[in-house]
């Protein structure tokens, strides 16, 4: 089992232990010393995660990760850079703040996800779903002009040609073209509700 140690003489620890004499016996795989260790610590390990973290749940898990982290490196504790209290409650500090990046950094991700996925759904299927129907729109207007002057309004705007090209195409005066896309447009407009309220 991962974090065993072979069992160390069982000695019951005085409660009157320090809390930094019962971290060198934990250190020992002491598992009696632990239990003290861990009665002492508890609460204060919880309440700390949690005034970092605020979410109780994941204050509980920080605690039982903080908690099994001091079972598993107590022989790493200096009593001569701290006190056990102080290296426990860093311990914890360090743990809740990780959890707390960890957790926005997901949230972050998972924004920019969404974010993107709602531009792209607006900028792909919207932008071509009203280009579709405006499109049949149009062509449904082209269809109720006469044949005349659709045929002066297609070749001008979707042929790019001028009036002028419009009525050598044709072989046509120049004023008849104008006059014939001046209708034409008049009837696009009205049928299309474009500059008018309707």
């Amino acid at each position: 089992m991962v974090g065993r140690r072979e069992a160390a003489p069982v000695v019951v620890p005085d409660p009157a232990e320090t809390t930094e004499a019962l971290l060198g016996r934990v250190g020992r795989g002491d598992e009696a010393a632990f239990e003290l260790v861990y009665a002492r610590v508890a609460d204060v390990v919880f309440g700390l995660a949690r005034s970092v973290l605020r979410d109780p749940h994941q204050a509980e898990e920080v605690a039982q990760e903080v908690l099994l982290e001091v079972w598993r490196s107590a022989a790493r504790f200096d009593e001569a850079r701290g006190s056990a209290r102080a290296w426990i409650a860093t311990l914890t500090h360090r743990r809740a703040v990780d959890r707390v990046r960890s957790s926005q950094a997901a949230r972050n991700r998972d924004n920019a996800v969404a974010s993107r996925s709602n531009e792209r759904e607006y900028d792909e299927v919207v932008e071509k779903v009203e280009r579709r129907l405006e499109a049949e729109r149009v062509r449904h207007c082209l269809d109720g002009l006469t044949p005349r002057q659709r045929d002066t309004v297609t070749l001008a705007y979707y042929g790019g040609r001028s009036y002028t090209d419009v009525a050598d195409v044709l072989k046509l005066p120049l004023g008849t073209v104008k006059t014939r896309m001046r209708d034409g447009l008049i009837r696009l407009r009205d049928c299309l509700g474009v500059g008018s309220d309707a």
